[in-house]
């Protein structure tokens, strides 16, 4: 099963800014248009769709890696990851030529008029031509990640570029957008209001479950589909949403666009709904407060068991083959969610003493989900020190009735070093000053996980060791640790080097080398490789944590029945168009070289048997 096992047709169009256009190619329809009986219908549909017939899912044969690149796409930028950005797609008959020892694996074209790629954000959505232009709209950049649904047909495309809050839909054949939306704006953060941090689809493919990270909130596209799995209508339901914050204040509603992508073919997607049914309260279904720091004065009965949630910024709300949706929080604590409700439910209400933040991990093995807890990616996060797993039976949740810290999560690893930050109480110390230079730094940050074909054992990366922990899926137990570094996966940086090495940017003396940065990542279809998303010299996101030299996407064979593994070679990403000026990288090297490169997330999308 896949690291983010599926994902969903998202984006969110911008309302004010180009609200008045002349060009009747793009323009925005507001959610106040739509009736609430749509909603409705929408729910029934939700309700009734099902797997698709026919569809190849299999455990073998072709497929791409699409790597999501968060670096602008173009020149005279002053902020990182705001404007444009590429993404990188190979295939796998080119990949395993360079595996071979052959030629390096070009990138495919995401457009009739380019030859090959990468492919660039703003000419996959619409912009071409007089009037508004998606390179016109605040904030669209930064592409955080794109992920597949259940049948590889199509994959999410989450630009995270704070008040941006865009979500597209692409067509995985083809490589179009076929549609944009953008999301609900909030007061929850100051100024910032909304962003698309992370989407998956549900595991039958019949939703896409949207992570409003800034605007504190999980949110639904209704997913319509024929008998061969072909997405025929989007509806952005807003009666769907859950408000993860305190005190909610709608600042501007979801809106989808309606242009012709660039092969020329119409978007499609709507919104429906008033807002009137969306949970917007203060309180869980339980009468807990969502989101309380554990100082504010608030009645007995409305206290938090197990800790506190300070932070209710959502991190990533990974999907399960129950129709759940986990939901990791900045500042610690969890919710769960049963999605196929409108609107959805909290059936699940975790403490940051139970699960700590920041956890951006999720894989389901064995009945349960495994998900993580890492640094924060806010400044605070550059003297965090944070590896954490925790394992919960997926069946467990009674869907009829809200029980706090039920069913209880297994703490299957806690490390040793972890400081005493978002919900950690069980360190020695509240900082580490160590920084995240390779061989020097003893910090850790958690983030990807996937587990392998057989379920066996889940892989969990530490961005900042550049290793990779592997659990045992039915025990829980640490199986392995096998480093990103060595030739042969054992022997650290003491060993012979990897193919990082050879594969680093090499423009900047002080910069540290073979220094991967492993990200997001994904089990290729035969269960043989998991490709890792690494991270630039010029990290656009988690700065302190997330400086590497080799950006791209890893390829790292597995071995021993799928315990253990070696980097094998990285399909390398390059972006010398960005010209971003770098600032102080917390506790790694203020780089001064021209690469831009800053590959975040990494998936693989298995091609259908013709």
């Amino acid at each position: 099963m896949h690291l983010f096992q599926s994902l969903v047709v998202v984006a969110l169009a911008a309302s004010s800014n180009v609200a008045a256009t002349s060009d009747p190619h793009l323009h925005l329809r507001s959610s106040s248009d739509e009736s609430n009986n749509i909603v409705k219908s929408e729910e029934r549909k939700l309700n009734r769709n099902r797997e698709p017939k026919g569809l190849f899912k299999g455990k073998g044969g072709s497929y791409e890696v699409w790597g999501s690149d968060q670096s602008n796409s173009v020149a005279g930028e002053t902020s990182a990851g705001v404007h444009g950005s590429f993404l990188w797609i190979w295939d796998s008959d080119d990949i395993q030529d360079q595996l071979n020892g052959g030629a390096d694996a070009k990138p495919l074209s995401c457009t009739p008029s380019a030859a090959e790629g990468p492919c660039d954000l703003l000419d996959i959505f619409p912009g071409v031509g007089s009037g508004a232009k998606v390179e016109d709209l605040d904030a669209f950049g930064r592409l955080h990640g794109v992920l597949p649904d259940p049948f590889n047909l199509y994959v999410t495309a989450n630009i995270f570029a704070p008040t941006g809050g865009y979500v597209g839909v692409i067509d995985t054949a083809t490589k179009e957008a076929i549609a944009l939306f953008r999301v609900t704006e909030t007061d929850a953060i100051a100024d910032v209001g909304r962003s698309v941090h992370m989407s998956f689809f549900t595991a039958d493919g019949s939703a896409i479950i949207i992570d409003n990270l800034h605007g504190k909130m999980i949110e639904r596209i209704n997913v319509t589909r024929d008998k061969k799995g072909k997405i025929t209508d989007l509806v952005f339901d807003t009666n769907a949403g859950v408000y993860l914050g305190k005190d909610f204040t709608k600042e501007a509603d979801a809106t989808a666009f309606k242009g012709d992508n660039a092969f020329g073919n119409s978007l499609i997607g709507s919104v429906a709904g008033d807002y009137s049914l969306a949970d917007t309260g203060d309180d869980t279904p339980a009468g807990k407060r969502k989101e309380w720091d554990c100082s504010e004065v608030i009645d007995e009965d409305k206290k938090i068991l197990g800790g506190c949630r300070p932070n209710n910024v959502p991190i990533c709300p990974v999907t399960s083959s129950n129709n759940l949706a986990y939901v990791t929080l900045g500042g610690g604590g969890l919710f769960v969610l049963k999605l196929d409700e409108t609107p959805m439910r909290i059936v699940g209400e975790y403490g940051n003493r139970i699960i700590s933040g920041a956890g951006c991990g999720g894989a389901e093995a064995q009945g349960r989900m495994f998900l993580n807890g890492g640094t924060s990616a806010s400044p605070a996060g550059a003297t965090q020190s944070t590896f954490s797993v925790y394992a919960i039976d997926d069946s467990g949740f009674d869907t009829t009735t809200n029980k706090e810290n039920f069913p209880f999560p297994s703490q299957i690893f806690n490390d040793a070093t972890n400081t005493n930050t978002i919900g950690n109480l069980d360190g020695t110390s509240t900082t580490n000053e160590s920084g995240q230079l390779p061989n020097l730094t003893t910090r850790r940050d958690s983030h990807g996980a996937a587990a392998t074909l057989d379920g066996k054992y889940v892989h969990v990366v530490d961005r900042i060791q550049n290793v990779v922990e592997v659990f045992d899926a039915i025990t829980g137990e640490r199986a392995n640790t096998y480093d990103l570094v060595s030739s042969d996966g054992k022997s650290g940086r003491e060993g012979p080097a990897g193919p990082c090495l050879m594969r680093s940017v090499l423009d900047d003396k002080d910069l540290h080398l073979n220094d991967p940065a492993p990200d997001l990542m994904t089990l290729t279809p035969d269960g043989k490789h998991l490709m890792i998303a690494f991270r630039g010299p010029k990290p656009v996101t988690v700065g302190h944590a997330a400086q590497g030299s080799c950006p791209g996407v890893g390829i790292v064979e597995l071995s021993k029945d799928g315990k253990s593994g070696k980097l094998v070679d990285v399909l390398r990403a390059s972006n010398t168009v960005d010209t971003v000026p770098v600032e102080t990288i917390p506790g790694g090297t203020n780089y001064a070289g021209v690469e831009r490169s800053d590959v975040h997330g990494a998936i693989v999308v298995t091609k259908k048997k013709n």
